[in-house]
Parts: structure tokens; C-alpha cells; sequence
């Protein structure tokens, strides 16, 4: 039961960017939150944002944020390899967080990360933005009540055009972090393991392709692979994300079939359904690009804009979080330890890609960078 006398949140956001902007709005219409600070590195885009959320305090410092005596929860939703050290000054206030997956882009940091979390004893969710779409909901509740028996064998097929590949490996100066599994392929390989979360993964095969990114970025194009579980079920996943820039998908289309002993289950996320043609640039999506004239709409992931407002999951996914510290609601968030297990898994198909051979589960850090040897699976 939610609590009588809810909470009042104050709220510190680190990181300003599209879904600092779109989570801070969000809250900014929150009845419960009574402040909001900012903390952002660019000037112009921390007084953009600034603006449209209202924000009480705004920094370029987080530190200078988490030590206002005001904060009692953070959104962390800086670039994905800056966020470990922000979640490491929030744990260290015992402020409850969202973090922007994932925890970390290496092992060793994630694993550093969850430590802190767990020791601390903090409620930090992980911002898994699929969990909180209606189709995936209705799949989780029939394969959680054993409308399809025992799961036997699942498949996802994720397509997306280049320009969040591209956008990722512009801002990093170390392509070896950045693959289309551990940026893009963990929303389907969450959802498929959230389904999946009474099974053991215990080995992992898997192969890689970089034809089209590679001469561009030094980037992979695409991965695909199968994971065996010790009740000897299987998931094959693949993934591309080196699609044309004019491939109408804003950002995902993704397919996914769950067959058990009883039943099967097949979900179409491609959103063909609804399809814009026009003579207009398209400015929807991740990295909008003017060449884009027709577009899946729906298929960014995060929602639209509509009547001036965010809709969608991820609105949806705040507002379910910011209940979940006010009323203490219990929400389908992913845990900490959940986020970890996606990255390790994510590692291990571009590990076992690189190592052109079947790796047992799980990995640790010490196997992330490895090119020859391999410790046994613990």
C-alpha cells in the first residue's frame, strides 16, 4: 500500500542532455518534488535546460549539487562513460538514484560501482526504459504466470540505422567501449532476460561484423549470437545498428518470438504500423539527420513529444520512480545487480566475438580485455 503521507523529493540531475531534459520535466510537474538542481558542464545547454525544468540550483560541478543539504535523490544521466563517478558521490550521501544504463562501460568500474551500492545500501534503479512499455508488460505477465510452459527458446532481431552508432563513437576516444551490444542490444537483451530472470545463462557464442563502421570508426557494424542456459534452453540475439541513416526507424525496430513447452509468444516492435513520408526533414530520434524523410513513428525509444509534453515510456518510468521514493511503491524497475549482469552479458558476446569461440558465463574484468586465454567460468 502506498504511504499516507508521502515524501518530499529534492532532486539533483547530472548530466543535461536529451534525457536529462526529458527526465527533468517530467519531475518539474511532479507534486512532490519541491526543488530541482542541475549540474551540467555546458553553459549554453545548462541554462537551456535550466529554463524549461524550472531547476532552483544549476553548476557545472556534481559535487557542488549532491552537497546541497536540499537533495534527497539524483538522476544520473550524464554520457555513459562519466557516470561512474557521479554514482560514487550519491552512494557516498545515501541518495536514491535513477542511473542511465550502463552502471559503467568497463566490468571492473560496474563491478566497483555495484559494490558501493550494495555496501551502502541505497535504492539505485537502473533506467531500463523498455520494462515500462504496455506490450512488454503483457509479455512478462504470460510467460510469469506459465501461459507458454517452460521457455525453451527465445530470438530478438534489433535493426537501427547508423546515426546512433555514429553519434556514440564521436564522443569517445576509445572505440574498443562502445559496441552495439553494450549500447543498443542490452534494451533487448533486458527484456528478454527479465523474462527469462528464473533461468542461468552459463555460455555464450557469438560473432561480429564491421564492414560498414569499421573503415568509418574503427566501430562494429552488427553481432549475433546464442546464450545457453543450464537448463540447456537457448536465446539467440542479433543485432545491427550500421542501417542506412534513412532507414525510417527513429531509433529500434525490434522482434522477438518466445516459444515454450506450451505455447509461443511473437511481438512485433518494428513500428510499421504508423509510417510519416514527406518532403520535410525529420527531427525526431537520437541524432536527427536532415536526409531522413520517412520515419516508423513510435520508434524512438524513450517516447514523443506531444502537446508540448513527453509521452511514453520514459515519462512513465519517471513518474513510476518519483512514486517509488514519495509513496514507496514497489515499481519493475532494474536493479543494480540486474544493469551489471546486462553488461557482463553485453562483454561477453563481444568477447566471445572477438575470441571467435564459445565463452563460459559469467565473465569478470579480468576477461573483458582478454585475446587468448580465459579463466573458467565461476
Amino acid at each position: 500500500m502506498p504511504k499516507k503521507n508521502p515524501k518530499r523529493i529534492g532532486l539533483a540531475i547530472i548530466g543535461a542532455g536529451r534525457v536529462g531534459l526529458f527526465r527533468g520535466e517530467v519531475a518539474a510537474r511532479h507534486p512532490q518534488v519541491d526543488f530541482i538542481g542541475l549540474a551540467e558542464t555546458r553553459p549554453d545547454r545548462a541554462g537551456l535546460v535550466a529554463g524549461k525544468i524550472g531547476a532552483d540550483f544549476v553548476t557545472a560541478d556534481f559535487r557542488e549539487l549532491l552537497a546541497r543539504p536540499e537533495v534527497t535523490a539524483a538522476i544520473i544521466s550524464t554520457d555513459e562513460h562519466l557516470h561512474v563517478d557521479p554514482i560514487l558521490g550519491a552512494v557516498e550521501r545515501g541518495l536514491s538514484l535513477l542511473i542511465e544504463k550502463p552502471l559503467a562501460t568497463g566490468l571492473a568500474d560496474s563491478e566497483r560501482v555495484l559494490r558501493a551500492i550494495q555496501k551502502s545500501g541505497v535504492d539505485a534503479v537502473v533506467g531500463y526504459t523498455q520494462r515500462f512499455r504496455r506490450r512488454w508488460l503483457v509479455a512478462k505477465e504470460k510467460v510469469r504466470t506459465g501461459q507458454l510452459g517452460d521457455v525453451t527458446l527465445v530470438t530478438s532481431r534489433a535493426f537501427m540505422n547508423r546515426l546512433v552508432a555514429l553519434d556514440n563513437y564521436r564522443r569517445t576516444d576509445d572505440p574498443s567501449q562502445i559496441s552495439p551490444m553494450v549500447i543498443s542490444g542490452t534494451h533487448a537483451l533486458d527484456v528478454v532476460m527479465w523474462m527469462m530472470e528464473a533461468k542461468r545463462p552459463v555460455e555464450i557464442y557469438a560473432r561480429s561484423v564491421d564492414k560498414a563502421l569499421g573503415p568509418l570508426c574503427k566501430g562494429i557494424d552488427a553481432t549475433a549470437g546464442v546464450i545457453t542456459f543450464e537448463d540447456g534452453s537457448l536465446y539467440h540475439a542479433s543485432i545491427s545498428w550500421a542501417l542506412p541513416i534513412v532507414w525510417p526507424g527513429a531509433v529500434y525496430s525490434l522482434e522477438v518470438g518466445i516459444v515454450g513447452t506450451e505455447g509461443v509468444l511473437t511481438i512485433d516492435d518494428t513500428h510499421r504500423d504508423i509510417v510519416l513520408a514527406t518532403t520535410q526533414a525529420q527531427g525526431e530520434g537520437y541524432a536527427p539527420d536532415a536526409a531522413r524523410r520517412v520515419d516508423f513513428l513510435g520508434s524512438y525509444p524513450p517516447g514523443d513529444i506531444a502537446l508540448g509534453e513527453l509521452r511514453g515510456p520514459m515519462r512513465e518510468e519517471t513518474e513510476a520512480w518519483l512514486n517509488r521514493l514519495a509513496m514507496g511503491l514497489t515499481t519493475q524497475h532494474a536493479t543494480a545487480a540486474e544493469a551489471h549482469n546486462r553488461l557482463m552479458l553485453t562483454k561477453a558476446f563481444d568477447l566471445s566475438a572477438r575470441l571467435r569461440r564459445a565463452v563460459p558465463l559469467p565473465i569478470a574484468a579480468e576477461d573483458e580485455k582478454a585475446r587468448g586465454g580465459l579463466r573458467a567460468a565461476g
